[in-house]
């Protein structure tokens, strides 16, 4: 899907498919299931809204420097909630990325974004390290609380002040440890498997990953962890840093492809959602575009895959009251919503308890939580409504993303309650059988 830019600001969409943009009939069945029209109420701020914005554009009516055009695109989550509820299978994820990828940045903290943490940190593996132990440092020395006690968050500049209370307990210590390379099966291999490590879950939720290869390897898993992965793009697909996106889909394909393994695993469901995607972000690249497609054939999130096999139900007991979190890109991006809930109840002792509108966004959204801010903490508070009301022990989700806005959400409250990514969970329970 090509896009060309005009002197004079307009540009044109040159699709692949011209059907793409014409397949919505706006018959508006995807109004109550977007979340930004839901809190809004403006026809702008829901899916058909935009479709129409985008038929505008399009047909060179307004211009990509439209301010009203910016605005209601820059507030879509990306959600997905109304491909879900779509009848016609409007593909309105890769139309919305296709839009961002011709709006230039409208605000310095976008810029930044972009410029220096998208396109140069989040491609860059030393300074993603780098960054991660900064991270780490400043909130394990003590250096987070001196901070806040001086009152100088307060007058940060670019929203700095506000966004560093997003910052969520990050797992392990100031150096994090790196899983081996080859983890074996315990007993029999049944499969062999790669785990895609991801950036920000490697350097927030270490152990969370070594919670998925001790879960994999439980259930005759030999997991290989490539060295050398880089960022998988979910973060700049969705911000319209396309370029960027597809330079990182070629690097991970290549280093995947040498693994040999019979299914690539990931345990973040925004990263999985556009791992699963690279055919199309590669569409139109001959010599990547067949890898790519192999490539996303191979993929699965670790609910899925662990759904998919005869698994092992060596659990202990967890006597807790459960509530789970759809991931938008799991539920809606890749349509896995059954498999989650089906290993929750596995485990014995948990109760689940379902929350009302569980799959709707909790407002983290990829970065939406840092360029939308005030939309972002209205609707984590109508999330935390509907999870103070289940009166849950803890909070179960399948992303980074989501597990960071939660536990912000439950700080804010004081609720006593943990959030847990799944498979921490399940491995929480093979290790409650051993003891």
């Amino acid at each position: 899907m090509a896009i060309e830019i005009h002197q004079n600001g307009q540009a044109r969409f040159d699709f692949v498919d011209r059907s793409l943009i014409r397949a919505c009939v706006h018959c508006g069945l995807c109004l109550p299931y977007c979340p930004t029209y839901k809190l809004l109420g403006s026809e702008l701020d829901s899916p058909r809204g935009r479709i129409y914005q985008m038929r505008m554009l399009h047909d060179g009516k307004i211009s990509v420097l439209d301010d009203n055009f910016q605005l209601h695109i820059d507030r879509c989550l990306n959600c997905r909630a109304c491909e879900t509820a779509c009848p016609s299978g409007v593909q309105y994820g890769r139309l919305l990325e296709a839009a961002r990828a011709v709006i230039p940045p409208t605000s310095e903290t976008e810029r930044v974004l972009r410029e220096i943490v998208l396109n140069r940190v989040f491609t860059t593996p030393l300074l993603l390290e780098a960054m991660g132990i900064a991270a780490r440092f400043y909130q394990k020395s003590g250096l987070q609380t001196l901070v806040r006690a001086s009152g100088i968050l307060h007058r940060l500049p670019l929203n700095l002040g506000r966004l560093e209370a997003l910052l969520p307990r990050m797992q392990g210590g100031i150096v994090k440890a790196s899983l081996p390379e080859v983890i074996p099966a315990r007993g029999t291999r049944v499969h062999r498997v790669a785990l895609i490590t991801g950036c920000v879950q490697e350097q927030f939720f270490s152990l969370t990953n070594a919670a998925t290869a001790r879960v994999l390897a439980m259930n005759g898993c030999e997991v290989i962890v490539p060295r050398g992965q880089a960022c998988c793009g979910a973060l700049h697909t969705h911000g319209g840093e396309r370029e960027t996106a597809r330079a990182l889909a070629r690097r991970n394909i290549a280093l995947f492809e040498k693994t040999g393994a019979d299914y690539y695993i990931i345990n973040a469901a925004g990263c999985g959602s556009t791992l699963k995607e690279y055919h199309h972000l590669l569409a139109d690249d001959e010599r990547w575009a067949e890898r790519a497609h192999r490539f996303s054939s191979r993929v699965r999130d670790i609910s899925e895959f662990l759904a998919s096999i005869e698994l092992n139900r060596d659990f202990g007991e967890i006597r807790r009251r459960v509530t789970y979190q759809d991931a938008c890109h799991l539920v809606h991006g890749q349509k896995i919503s059954a498999q989650p809930r089906e290993l929750l109840q596995m485990i014995p002792g948990l109760e689940l308890v379902e929350m009302q509108e569980a799959d709707t966004c909790c407002g983290s959204a990829g970065i939406y939580n840092i360029t939308q801010f005030d939309l972002s903490m209205q609707l984590l508070e109508r999330k935390m409504n509907h999870v103070a009301a289940t009166n849950a022990q803890i909070i179960v989700a399948g992303n980074p993303g989501c597990l960071i806005q939660l536990a912000h959400g439950v700080r804010q409250r004081r609720l006593p309650m943990e959030t847990i990514h799944l498979v921490d969970l399940l491995d929480r329970a093979y290790r409650a059988r051993k003891s």
